[in-house]
């Protein structure tokens, strides 16, 4: 274990002298990090449990009717998160040995200059759901206001701005806030779940097993379309896996830091993908903040869901839209970590989450959603091919920081690999984002062998000559 932290000490001394970043963005010494396994696990009960995931599950039910029965929905739900998991494990091993962040591991495959086009891929889209998410808890702590205040006070505006400003404070303290605001959120979530799924088989079993366990469903489209969707709802978050991993403490296996990834996210993202599907077959809403108030009918408990969607949106926020933007804008600013948390919640007000909500924005909403998803499948192959083909894993972390070393400017391979990826994403959407990772892996690998002769980022590859 000496040796291990003499060469992090020595790869942090070389940082230090290479580059003018934030030491936020520095490799982690093993002495500072903080989250232990079982933080690591909290830290994914807490982000799995969001009304987002929880209309997935509900997407299942269209107009009444199910695409997909109980059987289906959980199998693919389990095999959306196994592959979940895997793509977890493998890319959040260079962030776990090397203790560097996702800005930094884009440099490998896209150059200093080239990084700036794809974190902004993964930072602008986490600042809009930052926003919206937001939105939704300030909504919820007005209906809390509401009851409490006997309808005395109401504007959403003030707790949204309130809900950011606590969000905001929170997040200056980075992962050490992390820590305990998803271990307390995550035995809220679970005690939340159980009493909804105990009133949901209490009150509406014939509706559920009517609507949705006795459908026939679909082993087609449907069903693969819901592997893709899910896929996709966390293409965001396993893309910056190295976020998360440079944090968690060092001794762990490959198995088991897949193990922490399958377990919780199983436990949350599939109860509550389970709790959308029944909802929405006992309600035929498939909105689950419009489905939840219809089964609990009771102000008193309102006030305690009202108060779950809250925690709900704090721990999402968290963990997936404010520490990689945070990264990203202390990378393209210079700034120190806290001053870049600041500027990343402000900019999540200046989103106009309430336009984006709204019936009238729909469409536009899901383009945009479908457009940074198909961008975000070929990064996360690129890294992969990248850290494991063509460098079998072998990376020299002073050249990361070094701005005038082999990564200085564009990789003209890596981005028009992206561009490839994304653009064949789009021909058939149902299935975009596995369509986008296997062909920009490819296109990358051929890239990198056939063409660019001479190219800097050949170095330490498999085609350095």
């Amino acid at each position: 274990m000496s040796t291990i932290n003499e060469n992090y000490d020595a790869q942090v001394t070389q940082v230090e002298h290479a580059t003018g970043l934030d030491e936020s963005l520095h490799p982690k010494n093993d002495k500072d990090r903080t989250v232990k396994p079982k933080d690591y696990i909290f830290m994914w009960i807490g982000d799995g449990v969001n009304l987002g995931n929880m209309t997935l599950g509900a997407s299942v039910i269209v107009a009444g009717v199910a695409t997909l029965n109980i059987f289906q929905t959980i199998l693919a739900a389990l095999a959306a998160i196994a592959i979940i998991s895997t793509v977890f494990a493998l890319n959040d091993r260079l962030g776990y040995k090397k203790g560097i962040p996702y800005v930094v591991q884009l440099r490998m495959s896209f150059g200093i200059k080239g990084t700036v086009i794809s974190s902004l891929l993964r930072g602008i889209p986490a600042i809009v759901w930052y926003g919206i998410q937001s939105w939704i808890g300030g909504t919820a702590l007005n209906e809390i206001a509401k009851i409490v205040t006997g309808g005395s006070f109401d504007n959403i505006f003030i707790c949204f701005v309130a809900l950011q400003v606590v969000q905001i404070v929170l997040s200056l303290f980075g992962f050490h806030a992390i820590k305990w605001v998803e271990t307390i959120a995550s035995v809220v979530f679970m005690v939340g779940l159980i009493y909804v799924f105990g009133i949901l088989m209490s009150n509406y079993s014939t509706e559920i097993a009517q609507n949705w366990v006795q459908a026939k469903g679909s082993w087609g489209l449907p069903f693969f379309g819901l592997i893709m969707v899910f896929l996709g709802n966390y293409a965001g978050i396993f893309v910056s896996a190295a976020d998360y991993s440079r944090e968690l403490k060092t001794g762990l296996s490959d198995k088991k830091r897949g193990a922490l990834y399958f377990l919780p996210i199983t436990l949350s993202y599939g109860f509550v993908i389970v709790i959308g599907a029944m909802l929405a077959s006992a309600t035929g809403i498939t909105n689950p903040a419009q489905a939840l108030p219809i089964v609990i009918d009771n102000p008193y408990i309102s006030v305690g869901v009202s108060a779950f969607i809250v925690v709900t949106v704090i721990a999402t926020n968290m963990v997936a839209n404010i520490i990689p933007p945070v990264y990203v804008i202390t990378m393209l600013t210079k700034l120190k970590y806290k001053p870049s948390a600041i500027i990343t919640g402000l900019l999540a007000l200046c989103a106009f989450p309430w336009l984006l909500i709204q019936e009238s924005s729909a469409t536009g909403l899901n383009m945009f959603i479908l457009i940074y998803s198909a961008f975000l499948g070929p990064v996360i192959s690129i890294l992969l091919v990248e850290y494991y083909i063509l460098r079998k894993q072998r990376v020299d972390v002073a050249d990361l920081y070094n701005e005038d070393g082999p990564y200085a400017g564009y990789n003209p391979a890596g981005l028009l690999a992206m561009l490839i990826g994304a653009a064949s994403a789009f021909l058939v959407v149902d299935l975009a984002w596995i369509i986008g990772v296997v062909v920009a892996g490819i296109s990358y690998y051929l890239l990198s062998k056939f063409a660019f002769k001479g190219s800097s980022f050949k170095k330490g590859t498999i085609f350095e000559k």
